[in-house]
């Protein structure tokens, strides 16, 4: 067979001061080979298919996609596979919840054309994050959906293995997948490490038999502001849609039972301080959620920091902030200098106010980087810093993302043991790599980009009758 394969993946919040452009992708591009891509060739050269590959284009999270740059990526793509036409299988890795100026489902825009050019005999599959908004337009394009079920995203090659294994028994004719969903009307954020949703997702894989061939949660991004925004569960079944819309509609109803007790939680900013300050044993791990920059936040706020040194309350380590300028100074200074930097609080009112401090900067790193979440590939930090200021170890980066692993802070010399408390700017992707060292994790409702309030969010194309908003 010939197999068609291209990645294109943002996560856009439309409430997001941050443009998403050109050099958003190519910093991206940057990085090692794409897992599920690499996992598709692998396979198919083992198994004695051709593999064409098309674009591999990545943006951290942000605003929307600028019109001009969205339309040249999507036509590079289209273009490619009409160049490699005819093709049995097309094996997107997309993200499901990109959205540019004019276009409100990127994703569902990409499998269209990609159906025009290839033809309805080609089967088509896209792996998404379960951070999507699942939309008619994709569901109508495409002949199989496979999501990521685990949150943190540690599954993405598994799901890579399973659309392929779907897509090409489809294209063999030895199955044909048909696709049912379930509303579930609801917005917010359900990590899949702790009951009830560990039940759930196993429970999801487990049903994958007698003619199911995927089932999925789709948990949605809070931070879209687009039509179909919101949790759906999908089920793909062979040639049985009524199988598949059963199957949908159970899981639907019984997580529309789960969704409160498995909701993110978050403890108010105060109280997460005053658990730190009477804490005798750490490390305890603050999740500054708001300022994720993995949800498009700018990842420089300070206003933990600043609560922070306001209590009195030191050895603790937090970052990364993003601040290339700050950076650039503390490398101007060299290790070992004391001066006083301003750092923090640049991107909007999301950031709160820069800090000013007297800091010593004790390392300095030109190509620093951290273990991804699936430990699939490194996470590029760049240009960075550790300073250090009143008791306070601070990681400065020039690579605006959000921390997955204790080497974005170890990886300059800074021990995590010994600490009172480690402050990560992430929502929940650091779980797996610092749990084990935590003696309490804790979520924090610092103030921020991505307020975990999900009955308050405004809206402007949502409809505003879902869960939390109305029961």
């Amino acid at each position: 067979m010939r197999i068609f394969t291209a990645t294109l993946v943002t996560e856009t919040n439309t409430f997001s001061p941050i443009p998403t452009g050109r050099e958003a992708f190519n910093r991206r591009m940057q990085q090692p080979d794409v897992a599920s891509m690499a996992l598709w060739r692998e396979t198919a050269e083992r198994d004695g298919h051709v593999v064409v590959e098309s674009i591999v284009a990545i943006a951290q999270p942000a605003g929307p996609t600028g019109r001009a740059v969205y339309e040249e990526l999507r036509d590079e793509l289209i273009a490619d596979l009409k160049n490699a036409l005819p093709v049995d299988v097309v094996l997107l890795y997309l993200h499901g919840a990109m959205v540019a100026q004019g276009y409100d489902d990127c994703e569902g825009d990409v499998l269209e054309r990609c159906r025009r050019i290839a033809g309805e005999l080609t089967v088509i599959g896209a792996e998404l994050d379960l951070h999507a908004h699942l939309t008619p337009q994709m569901l109508a394009s495409a002949n199989a959906i496979v999501l990521y079920k685990e949150y943190p995203h540690v599954d993405i090659v598994d799901r890579a293995r399973d659309l392929y294994r779907i897509c090409l028994d489809a294209a063999s004719g030895r199955i044909r997948p048909v696709s049912a969903t379930f509303d579930c009307n609801a917005i917010g954020l359900w990590p899949t490490t702790a009951q009830p949703m560990r039940s759930f997702v196993d429970d999801m894989s487990a049903r994958e038999r007698d003619g199911i061939l995927s089932v999925s949660l789709v948990h949605g991004f809070p931070y879209g502001d687009v039509p179909s925004a919101g949790a759906k569960m999908l089920a793909i079944a062979d040639g049985d849609h009524g199988l598949a819309k059963d199957v949908a509609e159970s899981f639907g109803r019984r997580f529309l039972e789960l969704r409160d007790e498995a909701l993110l939680r978050v403890m108010p900013l105060g109280e997460a301080l005053d658990v730190v300050a009477n804490a005798t044993e750490g490390p305890i791990v603050l999740a500054d959620v708001a300022d994720n920059a993995g949800g498009g936040a700018p990842g420089d706020s300070t206003f933990v920091l600043r609560a922070l040194l306001e209590r009195g309350i030191r050895n603790v380590v937090t970052g990364t902030y993003y601040d290339p300028i700050a950076v650039d100074t503390c490398f101007e200074a060299g290790e070992g200098a004391a001066i006083d930097l301003r750092f923090g609080g640049k991107l909007g009112k999301a950031s709160g106010q820069p800090i000013d401090a007297r800091v010593e900067v004790r390392a300095l790193l030109e190509a620093h980087q951290q273990d991804y979440m699936d430990d699939s590939r490194p996470a590029r930090l760049g240009r960075s810093a550790w300073i250090h200021a009143d008791g306070i170890d601070i990681v400065l980066a020039s690579v605006r993302t959000q921390v997955f692993a204790p080497n974005a802070f170890t990886g300059l010399g800074i021990a995590l043991e010994d600490k009172r408390a480690v402050v990560v700017k992430s929502s929940h992707h650091f779980w797996r790599k610092f749990a084990p060292l935590a003696r309490r994790v804790i979520h924090v409702g610092a103030p921020g980009a991505l307020s975990p309030d999900f009955a308050s969010i405004d809206y402007r194309k949502r409809d505003l009758r879902y869960w939390p908003r109305v029961s």
